[in-house]
């Protein structure tokens, strides 16, 4: 079969690889198409594996909520790169795991990237853009709600986002308190769930500055006493000052509107992620010196 004009672009148009390789793929498979992107396929999950080690900490934060606003999901989708992360196919790929993670509402992440999506998985999708865009990509956390309480979302940029579920709220005030999550990162939503290994850590170190001060063992205990409760002011969501009203905590400010924030969660691209440093000048050289 001849190898036409028209068949290497229809190749490239569905794979987005280059033309020699989408020519090469044909001759190969005698102008057979659909084998042909089979076995590019096979050949970019290949050259995807490759690309694992790398540093994945760029990205962005994509948010779904369905339209009875029973169901959210918040995912963070990551790239080596914003140039890639910023391009439309990483963004309609990061929307589209954020769209079946609020439909199938997962248990882990495992669940999630064993989901169906497009022609394949969610995880087969993410290696597939991978071997198109030549960078490593993961999709990294996520968090899916379902419920009967009121969602409110709030995307800063493309590298911060929040979710949050309360129960009595309007649209107004959950807006109001996930554009404040977003602002502050709170550590917990309030002093019961602060992990208590944190709390006896914060402590240590508070005890250990007293002490330094050389001041008696009960005026010790009041200073260390005094800075916990601070600390606890500022980590803990509901204790916080409001960012759009600072007269009032988050905690007076739901009360006021007779509701409960009931859980909520914020994300913010590459939060943990060692990123590797590199020396450019040094790898040229390295590379120059063989």
């Amino acid at each position: 079969m001849a190898i036409t004009a028209a068949l290497v672009k229809e190749l490239r148009e569905r794979t987005g690889a280059g033309m020699m390789e989408c020519k090469k793929a044909l001759v190969e498979t005698e102008g057979d198409i659909e084998v042909a992107i089979e076995n590019m396929r096979k050949a970019g999950v290949a050259k995807a594996s490759k690309k694992a080690g790398r540093v994945a900490a760029e990205g962005l934060i994509s948010i779904s909520v369905s339209d009875d606003n029973k169901k959210a999901a918040i995912v963070e989708v990551n790239s080596e790169t914003d140039f890639v992360s910023r391009g439309d196919e990483f963004k309609n790929f990061a929307q589209a795991v954020a769209n079946v993670a609020m439909q199938e509402q997962p248990a882990d992440l495992d669940a999630l990237l064993a989901l169906s999506l497009d022609d394949g998985t969610v995880e087969n999708s993410c290696k597939s853009l991978i071997a198109k865009l030549g960078e490593n990509m993961t999709v990294r956390r996520f968090t899916a709600i379902n419920s009967e309480h009121f969602k409110a979302s709030y995307l800063h940029g493309s590298r911060i986002g929040v979710i949050v579920e309360i129960e009595n709220g309007n649209e107004a005030l959950a807006k109001d308190v996930a554009m404040h999550i977003a602002a502050t990162n709170p550590v917990c939503l309030d002093e019961d769930s602060v992990p208590t290994e944190l709390l006896a850590k914060e402590k240590e170190i508070f005890t250990a500055e007293a002490e330094n001060s050389g001041k008696p063992a009960n005026i010790i205990e009041k200073m260390v006493e005094g800075k916990l409760k601070k600390f606890l002011k500022e980590i803990t969501l509901l204790n916080q000052p409001f960012v759009k009203d600072p007269d009032q905590t988050i905690a007076a400010l739901v009360k006021s509107a007779n509701a409960r924030i009931v859980r909520y969660q914020r994300l913010e691209v590459g939060e943990g992620i060692e990123k590797k440093q590199e020396n450019f000048a040094e790898e040229v050289m390295s590379q120059v010196n063989g």
